[in-house]
């Protein structure tokens, strides 16, 4: 039966689907997606040539932010394509390779977010809790060695996912849910037993995410328990400040995240527009937003795209 469906899948090709229910305005909708890639990619690219660029910026905190910039444009470059071929060329089939290939890269992409979120709260703590030590438990050595660690990991936890769906056989009609390819609408395709893939799928999802938003979550305990030791308000209010860029990516990754992960698992039954509404927040949003809410937030970065867009004019 393995080889079987391996034979099969590699011949066979996906269906990906617009939004059939809002024919009449496909248009505006691959418009609107378009414009959310523009943002995005021009955003994110921004944010890495400031950084870059300035070099009061060539701090921990923001190589990190330069590790996530890239990591939110290797999302929006791994849905593009199928995006718009599907809603801008009207050609929504796509061949079974390519799309383990990009349901590999979009997940291998989210895993690497949550880690990169991680180490991101870490920084907070160290900084917040321990700020003499931060200086020598941040170094520029230690800091590419997480990054690093963090890719491994995510690279680790998502090899297997393409490889467990490749053994199975497809024979029911492959039309998804989306414009592009998510483990979750694979899943439901195959003839044959997915026992396995949906243990794994639960297992990664479990020990990725959930211990990395668990930390995340003491981390925050930790540094509100010192900075409520803070004997002046305003500090306090100062030093929390630091942190709302890194709380406001937080919940837009984990929350549409979360609600992607309920859906599909608990509302199968649930209108198909349900479905790709929160799929689309969840893989659209946060590369969007990202850079935005880290221009507003970050005195330096603001002052840098000042200066920029005063040149730009003269």
């Amino acid at each position: 039966m393995g080889s079987f469906g391996t034979n099969v899948s590699s011949t066979i090709s996906f269906t990906l689907t617009g939004f059939p229910e809002m024919e009449g305005l496909q248009h505006w909708l691959a418009a609107l997606l378009l414009l959310l890639y523009a943002i995005s990619i021009l955003g994110n690219i921004l944010i890495l040539f400031i950084i870059k660029e300035e070099q009061s910026l060539h701090q921990p905190m923001y190589y990190f932010l330069s590790l996530l910039s890239v990591n939110d444009l290797g999302v929006s470059f791994s849905t593009l394509p199928t995006v718009l071929a599907a809603l801008c060329f009207h050609i929504p089939e796509t061949a079974f390779d390519a799309c383990l290939t990009q349901m590999f890269f979009i997940h291998f992409f989210s895993w690497t977010e949550s880690g990169i979120l991680l180490a991101m709260s870490f920084d907070r703590y160290v900084a917040i809790c321990n700020p003499l030590h931060y200086s020598s438990v941040l170094t520029d050595i230690r800091v590419a060695h997480m990054g690093i660690s963090i890719i491994i990991h995510s690279f680790c936890m998502v090899f297997p996912l393409p490889f467990l769906l490749k053994r199975l056989p497809f024979c029911k009609a492959n039309v998804l849910t989306h414009s592009y390819c998510l483990h979750p609408d694979l899943i439901r395709l195959p003839c044959g037993d997915t026992t396995i893939n949906n243990m794994y799928g639960l297992f990664i999802v479990i020990s990725a995410f959930g211990v990395d938003s668990v930390l995340i979550l003491i981390s925050y305990v930790l540094i509100l328990s010192s900075v409520l030791a803070i004997a002046s308000q305003e500090e306090r209010l100062k030093t929390l400040n630091t942190c709302v860029s890194h709380i406001c990516a937080v919940l837009i990754f984990y929350v549409p995240m979360v609600g992607v992960s309920m859906v599909h698992r608990f509302q199968k039954h649930a209108p198909e527009y349900v479905h790709k509404f929160t799929s689309l927040v969840y893989l659209f949003v946060p590369p969007m937003l990202n850079p935005i809410i880290y221009s507003i937030k970050t005195k330096e970065i603001r002052k840098r795209l000042y200066k920029m867009f005063l040149k730009t004019k003269l």
